[in-house]
């Protein structure tokens, strides 16, 4: 055994000497041999003293305190050494040793270190400021860096990438490093979507190899959706209304909630069957994200969504454009006629936004849809069957319609077969940290930043304000934030919040309205806000001699808004009234 251990000593690197408790040496490696220039012979079963004059074991044997890391000469060599007492099993010391080696190979080795350092640090700086974004795997396909670049494109920050699988950030399409990691081989020219807005990019990837081992892969991304970006301008009719596939899903509604969670798995239940849903809820709760959902969750998932804006069109145009017309059926009609959307939407879904500002005539046809499954075009006596399912959508109190004689009973009943209501965000405020870190991801995409979160300050002045607009208002604010943040700032900070000042209505010129003119005798403020617009719409309308396009741009909304709310107000019968009275 004492041979084997002599054996093991005499191998390593280090020197190594030890003393009994009489300071008479018992170990003495060849490495000791080498550093003092003594033979183990003439240096075992004497005092230590006797042979190395400088050494302090006989110090350490005496205090029991250990001498870590310290640096002294040897001869002509610097070395550093540690030394300890050494305890038998009933803790008495018994002896010292000491481990000692030229100091000049561990400076050696800290150059080494801190090269490796260096070219690490500037490989960093390098990958960190290129424009194209970069993405690094180990040889699992799990992440292991990211650039600034990355994160303007897919909208994903370090804490969401790295530790996680490669296929995250894959909208639709192959991962390349997957595709690397599997053949060991590069590959070039890959098209994919990445990220939450599903950016089109290419992809050029690489195998990293160390020592022949495969070590992970490193992809370059390049962002082609500027390249590839496609206007399509439609007619006025067509920009209100659209006709799309579904693109969101229950997995786009964000929401940890108790009271919310419940909202969503009413809505899952409720997409499962062919039964009518109204969605019912504030303005910019999320209703058309939760009408697209329960689409994509039904069977009807593979077949049409048709979404219409039942506020946005005349009476006339939206009956044509949902049941369709025959030829002749009117002034200017297609000589073809015209197909309608629940035509369109047959063995999908048909989104009634606002169903609540539908007028009555109307709502009569919906209703012989819902009854009979079938419509008649305008002009036509044919019926024609659909096998259309109808979500439905208002921020109006309908009960309160019906006894206004706005909104038919009978059509009521059959919209409110699942009824869902949608609770505002004030309702569940806890949810805004999650509705702001993926509003982050999607703002750093849109606007090519890299943002990567948000303070607690910042977070708790947003859950201060109840948000009367809901989530499309926190959006908004989001964005605003963003935008109004210097390049370089990855979080947002308290001061980079723009000022929420609720008391400061005076946002617009009145041009000479006065208050008093809006006789605000004995009613609420939504009432007094709409006739200040229809008011204000008419002063403006008049100081442009009626002409609606400058009157558009003024107000800085769409034609097609000014039109509505023309429409709305009444605006053109009382400004005849004006024309003719100052005649």
């Amino acid at each position: 055994m004492k041979k084997e251990i002599e054996i093991f000593l005499n191998s390593t690197h280090d020197a190594v000497i030890a003393i009994n408790n009489n300071e008479i040496i018992t170990i003495f490696n060849k490495a000791a041999e080498k550093l003092t220039e003594i033979r183990a012979r003439d240096a075992i079963n004497k005092r230590v003293v006797d042979v190395i004059k400088t050494t302090r074991l006989p110090i350490v044997l005496e205090t029991g305190e250990s001498e870590l890391n310290q640096i002294q000469m040897l001869l002509d060599t610097e070395i550093i050494t540690n030394r300890k007492p050494v305890y038998n099993d009933d803790g008495k010391i018994i002896g010292a040793i000491a481990v000692f080696r030229d100091i000049s190979e561990v400076k050696e080795l800290v150059e080494k270190i801190t090269d490796l350092r260096s070219i690490k640090n500037t490989l960093k700086a390098i990958i960190e400021s290129t424009q194209d974004a970069i993405s690094v795997v180990d040889e699992k396909g799990y992440g292991m860096m990211i650039n600034p670049a990355y994160t303007r494109l897919t909208g994903f920050t370090m804490d969401d990438v790295i530790g996680s699988y490669c296929t995250k950030d894959v909208a639709s399409g192959e991962s390349v490093h997957l595709k690397v990691l599997e053949s060991k081989k590069p590959v070039s020219g890959a098209r994919l979507r990445v990220g939450p807005q599903k950016k089109e990019v290419l992809v050029e990837a690489a195998p990293i190899i160390v020592n022949g081992e495969l070590r992970g892969s490193v992809a370059v991304i390049h962002d082609l959706t500027e390249i590839n970006r496609l206007l399509n301008e439609l007619d006025e009719a067509k920009s209100i209304i659209r006709n799309l596939e579904a693109k969101y899903c229950f997995d786009d509604i964000i929401g940890e909630d108790f009271k919310f969670k419940k909202i969503i798995k009413k809505a899952k239940a409720a997409a499962s069957t062919p039964a009518t849903v109204i969605l019912r809820g504030e303005s910019g709760v999320g209703k058309e994200l939760f009408a697209h959902a329960i689409h994509n969750e039904s069977k009807r998932k593979n077949n049409q969504f048709v979404r219409v804006n039942c506020a946005a069109l005349s009476e006339s145009l939206l009956e044509s454009e949902l049941f369709g017309y025959v030829s002749g059926a009117f002034t200017g009609a297609n000589k073809d006629g015209k197909i309608g959307l629940f035509e369109k939407a047959d063995r999908g879904t048909i989104f009634l936004d606002e169903i609540g500002e539908m007028k009555i005539s109307t709502q009569v046809k919906l209703l012989r849809v819902l009854q009979e499954r079938e419509i008649v075009r305008v002009g036509g006596t044919k019926s024609i069957s659909v096998d259309v399912r109808i979500i439905s959508a208002t921020n109006k109190n309908l009960e309160e319609e019906i006894k206004k004689g706005n909104f038919r009973k009978d059509l009521y009943y059959r919209l409110n077969v699942v009824p869902i209501d949608i609770i505002p965000i004030r309702e569940h405020i806890e949810d805004v940290d999650l509705i702001v870190h993926k509003l982050i991801i999607k703002y750093n995409q849109e606007y090519g930043r890299s943002v990567q979160s948000i303070s607690k300050n910042a977070i708790d002045e947003i859950k201060k304000y109840n948000w009367p607009g809901n989530v499309r208002e926190i959006e908004n604010y989001i964005g605003r934030t963003i935008i109004n943040m210097d390049f370089n700032d990855e979080i947002i900070e308290h001061k980079h919040l723009p000022l929420i000042n609720v008391s400061n209505i005076n946002i617009i010129d009145t041009s000479g309205i006065e208050l008093d003119t809006l006789e605000l005798k004995c009613i609420n403020l939504k009432e007094a806000s709409q006739e200040f617009e229809r008011k204000y719409i008419l002063n403006v309308l008049k100081k442009n001699g009626n002409n609606r396009i400058l009157t558009a741009k003024e107000l800085q909304i769409s034609e097609r808004s000014l039109y509505y709310k023309i429409s709305k107000y009444e605006i053109e019968k009382q400004h005849a009234t004006n024309c003719a009275n100052s005649k």
